[in-house]
């Protein structure tokens, strides 16, 4: 055999070899594509089943249902647009966080919360309110606890706002809206967060808001109301997808 036909064979083997693996690769993508979207599909469908059966009884569950239901509908809108294993994770995150939601209202209810959900990146190590809390801050009144009730309807499940850690908790108020509209946080943060968190047991800010910084800057800057952080990216920004990096399932 000559030398030219040998050559031909040889590149004939590569261009095969690099056909055949190039397949492979595209094959395997699709499955883990097709796999995320299915595992993305449940959490939504999940999240909306709960939507349209659970109505809350008082302010503090009305106001987690509300926000469930904007977080169902968020995923569905992200489900539409996810073409990638990765925008597919996210619409998974925000679904899970409506379960939290779901999960605090029927707390306030005093129903069974239901079966534990995936912890998002950042929930745990943000930390629990664990006792009351009543602070003035620039003459703006705060309240934060462990329980639903009128003076804290607002809830919280736990994550890293705009690259600080938030406890899980209730709430007077969604004070850290702005810095998931701004992706970032106002002046007045280091005194809130002092103020609010300072001695109390398992929060990250215990020791004061520089000590909670430093532990939430491993963490993703996401927008938890769709306020456009970097959990948003593959979205075009346009899609918080929660405060929450990434869960295991």
């Amino acid at each position: 055999m000559s030398t030219g036909i040998v050559l031909v064979v040889l590149l004939v083997l590569v261009v095969g070899a690099g056909w055949l693996l190039a397949r492979n690769s595209a094959a395997k993508r699709q499955r883990e594509l097709e796999d995320a979207q299915a595992e993305a599909r449940r959490w939504v469908e999940r999240l909306g089943g709960q939507v349209m059966n659970l109505t809350g009884t008082d302010t503090a569950s009305q106001q987690a249902m509300a926000d469930a239901s904007e977080r169902f509908t968020a995923a569905g809108s992200q489900m539409e647009q996810a073409r990638t294993t990765e925008q597919c994770r996210l619409v998974s995150q925000t679904a899970v966080e409506g379960l939290y939601y779901v999960r605090a209202a029927r707390t306030a209810m005093g129903l069974d919360p239901g079966p534990e959900l995936p912890d998002l990146s950042g929930r745990g190590r943000a930390g629990t309110v664990s006792e009351e809390r009543d602070v003035t801050v620039e003459g703006h009144h705060y309240a934060a606890s462990p329980r639903p009730g009128s003076r804290t309807p607002h809830y919280y499940p736990g994550g890293v706002v705009a690259g600080r850690p938030v406890p899980q908790g209730w709430y007077s108020e969604p004070w850290w809206k702005p810095a998931l509209v701004a992706g970032a946080w106002g002046l007045g943060s280091m005194l809130l967060f002092s103020a609010m968190f300072s001695g109390m047991a398992g929060v990250a800010y215990a020791d004061g808001f520089a000590d909670g910084a430093d532990a939430g800057d491993g963490g993703d800057a996401g927008g938890d109301d769709f306020g456009g952080g970097d959990s948003g990216g593959d979205f075009g920004g346009d899609f918080g997808g929660g405060d929450f990096g990434g869960f295991d399932f």
